[in-house]
């Protein structure tokens, strides 16, 4: 379905006063919830201080979803791995933003998200969070999804941030809707596939973190 004119205006107006940071991101209209939408791919994250929309699909990776409940202002990552011990100056960033290397391990994309959240205006104090993913929708796959929740609640543990709901675990993949503005988020499973997209996906970018990795986080897969 194409654009009208003024969708397509709010779709442009969004990516022109949304955070620099998250300029390349790709944002559209949502016909169903009639409001434009950034959407999130794995190793990438998005912070908004407008009523703007995060959304993305999981399978083994989590997004977690963080916002200040007073001042409305929140963000959602999408890792696919726990942990690195790379420092953040090795990273190169990539086209897309804030969207690199680093980001594709939970302790790097947590820091970012939280500390983009503070730095534009929110309070540690009122941080709220939501968790979502970790599924096993690969067989031949160690279950990282598992290594993904275990670390994604032991780090808002850690840093005293409430965990206000997950829906975390099992086998199917999920699409994760949310509104950092509110905090609302809204999760369907996709247990109705016909087809293969979420695995094969994940497929590659195991693939591709196989060809690009040098410090043995891969052997989580």
């Amino acid at each position: 379905m194409a654009l009208n004119q003024n969708n397509y205006a709010d779709v442009e107006y969004s990516k022109e006063h949304c955070l620099a940071e998250f300029a390349g991101i790709n944002h559209y209209w949502d016909t169903k919830h009639d409001t434009v939408v950034a959407k999130i791919l794995p190793g990438e994250f998005y912070v908004s201080k407008q009523e703007i929309p995060i959304a993305t699909t999981l399978g083994s990776c989590v997004s977690a979803c963080i916002w200040d409940s007073e001042y409305n202002i929140g963000g959602m990552n999408h890792f696919m791995l726990p942990l690195t011990d790379r420092e953040a100056h090795e990273v190169n960033w990539g086209q897309r933003g804030m969207h690199s290397d680093a980001t594709r391990y939970g302790n790097f994309a947590m820091e970012y998200l939280i500390n983009l959240i503070l730095r534009n205006g929110g309070q540690k104090k009122n941080l709220r969070a939501k968790a979502f993913g970790g599924a096993k929708v690969l067989e031949n796959m160690s279950n990282v999804g598992d290594r993904n929740i275990n670390f994604v609640l032991g780090y808002l543990d850690n840093e005293y941030i409430p965990l206000i709901s997950s829906d975390l675990g099992s086998i199917y993949p999920r699409k994760v809707f949310f509104e950092p503005h509110t905090g609302r988020a809204l999760v369907k499973s996709i247990d109705h596939l016909h087809n293969d997209t979420i695995t094969r996906r994940e497929r590659d970018y195991r693939n591709k973190l196989q060809d690009s990795s040098n410090d043995g986080e891969i052997e989580l897969f």
